[in-house]
């Protein structure tokens, strides 16, 4: 199946002072690894665009993370506050999936990277344990002043509009060497390696082997040639074993020196000692002495002809781990193209699903959106390799393009693949989609790797089948609320208004938001705006029941204050179980006024005719739902012709870590400062700043009403 690549960098205004900001606070607070993400525009996802100090392999369950999700980057940005783990315990604790992809000791911090109230991303240190385990105010205060730094860079990228994005893969920062020898010094160096009588590695921080002396080649048994830029698992099938992937790790995050036993084939035990610094690991290769060799010898498999590229053990463990917390099948397409491409090795990938008799493309990695075009939307009954293997059920692997032409004699080559594998993704017989993987150069699958693959198209299965479910409950759940929701406001002489609602992006169940305006009659109208406790189907149903009561109240022409008590009575006579804040708003067109009540809930914004905007100090009820005998105050202000109304829910103005009367404060200076547009250019203002420059939980329900002549 043709596809091609795309760049593999990010680009954009402002890039290398970014990259200057990450080096600089890596050095100052003498951090291992430094992470920058950064805030997706129009989405709640925070993606992954450097790092400094560590592979990106290393990151690759966190190259994109929800905002709503349980990791502490998210939990920065939403908070907008720095977030610091001290132990291992502590990250198991808080964070298990974190603890459990990286079992080692170090500590971690994460900052909100802001400019003014604008929330641009997280940036994320990690440094070896320590004792004590505590970040100190000079390490506070650099973390700090970066993440303002970086949060000016990337606003003065965006003024200049050229905002930073992200790239393909996130980019790694180079770091210059500790001291650059001379030619004469590095031959020295290296003649000096030569004399050694132990084997000496050096490994990039992707564990590639850069150098090797002559001890090392005849230790491992494999020449330079060979050795040079490939990983060691890669060349020498022996040391295909879990603890020496796991010491690699271990040394790239916790900077300190560790080692490892591994049986050479047939009875010689070499030990590996890992030396890391921010650049690199020093590994020293030595004979295990006789009588000190481990008494039960690692069974490992014999050699292939082929270097060994069946995924390790943490890669795999890593890709099972994040399917089991994506939440639907966008989540899970993107999992899958970030994390199983480097998993195992392929160039390209494309995640098909089915729907209504064709296969269409969810996600894909290393083809043009050319080729993905092409191959999208494929007829089930085709005999495309991707759509025969789902119906037949039966995965196919494909060495080389021949084999392919054999299989399936009208194939032409049209993408320069020269290797592909092709898996379906079956649930209890149901036909779920097929994964596909294709590779640069011919690739044989042993029977080891087509085993793991297969396993691996098991998982995203189950996670496809999971998440569909999902989707099809949040859709449901959406069109609940929206059937609740008034689908159109009444045109009514006097006034002119706009309103919205956004449901909580990532909730699987319904809210209890809901507004309404009401003809009362000729010369005069009603505004009602509220938000029911909680998150769930009865929340959205007591919404339905309060929407209606407060509307039967309304027609009998009684002031505000009578209609909260009358609602309030009635949820308590039916007994609901959930609260709920509203705020009624009589209008009077003829004189020009407005009589308003509430019962907990966030107060109005009034936008006087010369411009200025007021916070309404409205004299305040219980919520409803409390006290059948609770009390509710009608308060009276003018309304006349070019004043504003603005009514609105909490989802607008709350934000974690922030005082809400601020954030009130700065709604209506936005208010203040949008005059000049019409109702709905407002409204969809307000609603921009506030999930621009700032990560919502919470529904969104707004309300404008002005007054004209």
């Amino acid at each position: 199946m043709p596809m091609g690549a795309g760049s593999a960098t990010a680009s954009g205004f402002g890039t290398q002072e970014l990259d200057a900001a990450l080096a600089s606070v890596v050095q100052e607070t003498d951090a291992a690894v430094g992470l920058v993400y950064l805030l997706l525009p129009g989405e709640r996802m925070l993606e992954l665009v450097v790092v400094s100090g560590a592979p990106v392999q290393l990151a690759a369950p966190w190259v994109r993370v929800p905002v709503d999700s349980r990791e502490m980057m998210a939990q920065a940005v939403r908070e907008r506050r720095l977030v610091w783990l001290g132990t291992r315990e502590e990250v198991a604790l808080r964070y298990p999936r974190t603890g459990l992809l990286l079992p080692y000791d170090f500590m971690v911090a994460a900052a909100p990277m802001a400019h003014g109230t604008t929330v641009w991303g997280a940036l994320m240190l990690l440094w070896p344990a320590r004792n004590p385990p505590e970040l100190s105010p000079r390490e506070r205060d650099a973390m700090g002043s970066c993440g303002h730094r970086i949060g000016l860079i990337l606003q003065q990228a965006a003024d200049h509009g050229r905002p930073l994005l992200p790239g393909v893969q996130p980019r790694v920062l180079s770091l210059s060497p500790s001291r650059a020898p001379g030619r004469a010094e590095a031959l020295a160096a290296a003649e000096f390696t030569e004399r050694l009588p132990v084997g000496c590695w050096a490994l990039s921080l992707d564990g590639r082997i850069t150098f090797t002396n002559t001890a090392a080649t005849g230790l491992t048994g494999v020449g330079a040639d060979t050795l040079l830029g490939a990983h060691p698992w890669q060349v020498l099938p022996w040391l295909h074993d879990p603890d020496f992937e796991d010491r690699y790790r271990a040394a790239i995050i916790c900077r300190r020196p560790t080692s490892f036993t591994a049986l050479r084939p047939p009875d010689r035990w070499l030990s590996f000692h890992f030396y890391p610094d921010a650049r690199g690991i020093s590994v020293q290769i030595t004979p295990v002495a006789a009588g000190q060799a481990p008494a039960a010898p690692w069974q490992h498999a014999p050699p292939s002809a082929e270097p060994d590229l069946v995924p390790g053990v943490y890669p795999l463990m890593q890709l099972a781990t994040t399917l089991t917390e994506a939440v639907g099948v966008h989540d899970v397409a993107e999992q899958v193209t970030d994390l199983l491409m480097p998993t195992i090795g392929a160039q390209a990938l494309a995640l098909m699903t089915v729907d209504e008799g064709r296969l269409r493309i969810i996600g894909y990695r290393g083809y043009t959106a050319e080729v993905a075009d092409r191959f999208d939307a494929l007829p089930l009954a085709s005999r495309f390799p991707p759509a025969h293997v789902l119906t037949s059920g039966v995965p196919s692997f494909f060495a080389t393009f021949t084999d392919l032409k054999r299989a399936y004699p009208t194939a032409v080559p049209q993408d320069g693949k020269a290797a592909w594998a092709f898996l379906p993704l079956i649930a209890s017989g149901r036909a779920v989609g097929s994964l596909v993987l294709a590779y640069d150069r011919p690739h044989v699958f042993p029977p080891e790797e087509r085993a793991i693959l297969t396993s691996l198209a098991g998982l995203i299965t189950q996670a496809l089948d999971r998440s569909g479910l999902y989707d099809i409950k949040l859709q449901l759940a959406h069109s609940l609320q929206n059937a609740l929701l008034p689908h159109a406001l009444p045109t009514i002489s006097g006034i002119q208004v706009a309103a919205r609602y956004l449901p909580a992006i990532r909730d699987m169940d319904v809210g209890g938001d809901f507004y309404d305006l009401i003809r009362r009659d000729t010369t005069s109208a009603a505004a009602t705006i509220g938000d029911v406790q909680g998150h769930n189907v009865n929340a959205a149903a007591l919404m339905g029941q309060l929407r209606t009561a407060v509307r039967a109240h309304a027609t009998t022409g009684a002031p505000p204050g009578d209609i909260l008590t009358r609602t309030n009575r009635l949820m308590t006579d039916i007994g609901a179980s959930l609260f709920a804040s509203c705020l009624y708003v009589h209008l009077d067109l003829t004189r020009h006024r407005a009589y308003l009540a509430i019962a907990g809930h966030p107060p109005p914004l009034l936008r006087h005719p010369d411009g200025h905007t007021e916070v309404l100090n409205l004299t305040p009820g219980l919520l409803l739902g409390i006290d059948p005998s609770a009390d509710y105050p009608t308060t009276e202000i003018p309304f006349p012709p070019g004043a504003v109304l603005a009514l609105y829910t909490d989802g607008l103005v709350e934000t974690p870590g922030t005082d809400i009367a601020d954030t009130i404060a700065d709604l209506a200076n936005q208010l203040t400062h949008a005059q000049d547009q019409t109702m709905d250019a407002l409204a969809d203002t307000l609603i921009h700043h506030a999930t621009h420059t700032a990560l919502r939980h919470d529904d969104i329900a707004l309300l404008l009403i002005q007054a004209t002549n």
